[in-house]
C-alpha cells in the first residue's frame, strides 16, 4: 500500500463502541496505513466465532437494505475437489510457507527519489522477483502467457476458452516500503529472512503485499495443476512501485490493458484493500468500493524582506502562521452523501449487528434518500456527526480532511524572509470534489490577505510576484474514486465476491461495502471496469489480526493461515466468476 493508503485504513478504529466512552483507537502499525478499506473499520483481521443475532440492537422496519447472500460455493469435478482439499493439507502448507518465504527474501524497495529505468541500478532487484516467480510456479509460466510491460510490470494472460466473456483481473504489486536500517535491530528476525516460526512468515513485505503476490500465483498454478480450463480469460497485473504513487508499474499496465480490452472491457478487477473486522458484536467482511480523493496544494506567500533588527509588523512566517491558524480552525464538517459506502456500512450494522447504537439506529430511521446529495451540501448532517461522535476516528471515511505538512521560509537568522511556502495535503469525501477544495482554500486565503493588503492568484498559470498570496495545484491531483455497484437482487461481481467469502468463511460473516481514504493502484483502472474491489481475504478465523502484523514497520509477519486462507479465496473466486452468467 502506498504511504497513502493507508493511513487509510488501518488507522481508523473498529466501530464497535456505543458510546465515545468505551470507544478505543486501534492503530495500525502501518506507518502509510492499512489498505484502506480497511479503512472502513480498519483494516484488521479478527474472527467472529459467534453466529449473528436474529434482529439488531434497533428495530429494522420495511424492506432489508444490506442483503446477505446465500454462499456461492464452485462447482467442481474430481480434480477440483482434489485440488480444495490438498490447499487445507500440511503438504500445502509446507509449500505455501516456502513460496511466501522466498520472495520475502527478496528486498525489492522501491524509494521515492527513484531514478529512470535502465538508469538506477536499484531497479534491478525486481528481475529477482520475475526470476522468482517463474522459478515458483511453472505451471502458471507453462500455462498462460507473460507480458513484460514498461520493463517490469507482469501481465499474466490466461486465456479462456469463450472470447465474448469479459476477463476477470486479480493485482497486487511487487515492491515493498524500504526498510529503515536504524530498525534492523528492533526486528525479532531480520526483515529479509522470511523466517517462518511455526505460525507466520516475518519480513518486510510479507503483508503488503506479498502475500497477496504469492497467493494469487498459488491459486492459479493448483487450478492450472488440477486441470482447469477457463471460459473466461483470467489476467494477473503486478505493478512494480505502488509504495511511490505506481506511475511505472500501474501507470503502464493500466492502459495496456484498456488499449487490448476497451472501456469497461474488464468484468471485474480485485485489488489489495480491505478486509476483517469485528463491531457492534458482529464480524464484518468491508471490501472497499471506493477510495476518497486527493488533491496537493502549495501555498506561496511573498513579502518584501529587510534586516531583521529593523522588521515590519508583519513579514512571510508571520503571514503564513496566521494561515495556518484560520486552516486549522475551519476544518470540513462530516459529510454522509448517499454514494459514500459507509452509509450502507451503518445500514448493515443496524441490521446485523446486536449492539449498534440506538442513537444511529434512529438517525437512520429518520434519513431520507435525497438528505445526502450535493443539494444539501451545507446543511448538518446529523447521522455523520453522531457517527463521528461515537467513533472519531470513523469520520475519516466521510470528511474531507486537510493536512498542512511541509513548510520552508527564510534563508539567514538576520534576514526576514522574503518567500515562504507551505505544502497542504487534502483527502476528499466521497461525495465532494476536487472543486470544493479550491473554493475553501482560496475563500480563507482571501481573508488573509485583505486583513494584509496582498493580493491573491488562486490556481492560475499566473508567476509570482511580491505582496501576493499564490495557490498551485501539485499535479497529483485525484478526484474520489466512481463507486463500485454493490447490488445484490441479481448477478454481479460484487454479490460472486460477497458469496465466495462466506461460502469460504461462513454466514456468520456480514459482508459490507467498504471505503479507502487513501489510494491504491487502482487509481489507473478506472476506464477498464466499474466493477474494482480493494479486497484482502486473508483472514485466519483465530481472532488474530493479521494485516496489522507490523505493516510498514517493524516485525511486520503474516499468518501462515491468513495465507493458506487467501489461496483459497482467490481459488474459489477464479471458478465462481468463471461459471457466472456475467458479459
Amino acid at each position: 500500500m502506498t504511504p497513502e493508503k493507508a493511513a487509510l485504513a488501518g488507522e481508523l478504529p473498529a466501530p464497535t463502541q456505543q458510546t465515545a466512552r468505551r470507544a478505543k483507537s486501534r492503530r495500525s502499525a502501518f506507518s502509510h496505513a492499512v489498505m484502506g478499506s480497511m479503512a472502513l473499520m480498519g483494516l484488521l483481521y479478527h474472527f467472529g466465532a459467534s453466529p449473528l443475532a436474529a434482529s439488531s440492537a434497533a428495530a429494522v422496519s420495511g424492506a432489508p437494505k444490506c442483503m446477505q447472500v446465500d454462499p456461492m460455493f464452485p462447482k467442481s469435478g474430481d480434480s477440483l475437489v482434489q485440488m480444495d482439499a490438498y490447499l487445507s493439507s500440511d503438504d500445502f502448507r509446507a509449500k505455501a510457507v516456502g513460496q511466501l518465504s522466498g520472495i520475502v527474501k527478496i528486498p525489492s524497495e522501491s524509494f521515492d527519489d527513484m531514478g529512470d529505468l535502465g538508469v538506477d541500478p536499484r531497479w534491478d532487484i525486481f528481475e529477482k522477483v520475475a526470476d522468482y516467480l517463474e522459478q515458483t510456479f511453472p505451471r502458471v509460466h507453462e500455462k498462460l502467457t507473460l507480458e513484460k510491460v514498461n520493463t517490469h510490470g507482469l501481465l499474466y494472460t490466461w486465456k479462456g476458452a469463450d472470447p465474448s466473456l469479459k476477463p476477470l483481473l486479480l493485482m497486487a504489486h511487487q515492491d515493498v516500503v524500504p526498510v529503515d536500517r536504524s530498525t534492523w535491530g528492533q526486528w525479532k528476525y531480520p526483515p529479509f529472512s522470511g523466517h517462518y516460526d511455526g505460525e507466520s512468515v516475518w519480513g518486510r513485505g510479507a503483508i503488503d503485499c506479498k502475500s497477496t503476490l504469492t497467493s494469487i500465483m498459488a491459486a492459479v498454478d493448483e487450478l492450472v495443476a488440477a486441470g482447469m480450463q477457463p471460459q473466461r480469460t483470467v489476467l494477473l497485473s503486478f505493478g512494480f512501485d505502488e509504495e511511490i504513487s505506481g506511475e511505472r508499474g500501474a501507470g503502464k499496465l493500466a492502459p495496456f490493458i484498456l488499449e487490448r480490452y476497451g472501456p469497461k472491457g474488464i468484468a471485474a478487477l480485485v485489488d489489495e484493500g480491505g478486509g476483517f473486522q469485528p463491531g457492534w458484536g458482529t464480524m464484518f467482511a468491508a471490501p472497499a468500493v471506493a477510495e476518497k480523493g486527493y488533491i496537493d496544494v502549495d501555498v506561496i506567500v511573498r513579502v518584501p524582506g529587510g534586516h531583521s533588527s529593523m522588521p515590519s509588523d508583519f513579514n512571510s512566517i508571520s503571514v503564513m502562521a496566521d494561515l495556518i491558524s484560520l486552516v486549522h480552525h475551519n476544518q470540513y464538517e462530516s459529510k454522509l452523501y448517499d454514494e459514500n459506502p459507509y452509509l450502507e456500512l451503518l445500514q448493515c450494522g443496524l441490521e446485523h449487528a446486536p449492539d449498534f447504537p440506538s442513537s444511529l439506529a434512529k438517525l437512520l430511521g429518520k434519513r431520507k434518500p435525497t438528505s445526502g446529495v450535493a443539494a444539501t451540501k451545507h446543511k448538518k448532517d446529523k447521522l455523520a456527526l453522531e457517527a463521528a461522535k461515537l467513533m472519531p476516528i470513523s469520520k475519516y471515511l466521510y470528511t474531507t480532511t486537510v493536512a498542512t505538512d511541509i513548510i520552508h521560509g527564510g534563508i539567514k537568522i538576520n534576514a526576514l524572509p522574503e518567500r515562504v511556502v507551505l505544502s497542504v495535503n487534502h483527502r476528499v469525501n466521497v461525495g465532494e470534489s476536487s472543486q470544493d477544495v479550491k473554493d475553501k482554500l482560496t475563500h480563507l486565503a482571501s481573508a488573509i490577505t485583505h486583513k494584509y493588503n496582498l493580493t491573491l492568484d488562486a490556481f492560475t498559470d499566473a508567476e509570482e510576484v511580491p505582496g501576493s498570496i499564490k495557490l498551485a495545484l501539485w499535479p497529483s491531483l485525484l478526484e474520489p474514486a466512481p463507486v463500485t455497484p454493490t447490488n445484490v437482487d441479481s448477478l454481479t461481481p460484487y454479490k460472486i465476491l460477497a458469496g465466495t467469502t462466506r461460502a469460504l468463511y461462513g454466514t456468520n460473516i456480514t459482508v459490507t461495502p467498504g471505503i479507502m481514504t487513501g489510494n491504491t493502484d487502482t487509481r489507473y483502472y478506472w476506464d477498464v471496469t466499474e466493477h474494482i474491489f480493494r479486497w484482502a481475504p486473508h483472514y485466519d478465523g483465530l481472532g488474530k489480526n493479521a494485516i496489522r502484523n507490523g505493516v510498514h514497520t517493524v516485525n511486520e509477519h503474516m499468518t501462515v493461515l491468513s495465507h493458506i486462507n487467501a489461496v483459497k479465496w482467490y481459488s474459489m473466486f477464479i471458478r465462481n466468476m468463471d461459471t457466472a452468467d456475467l458479459a
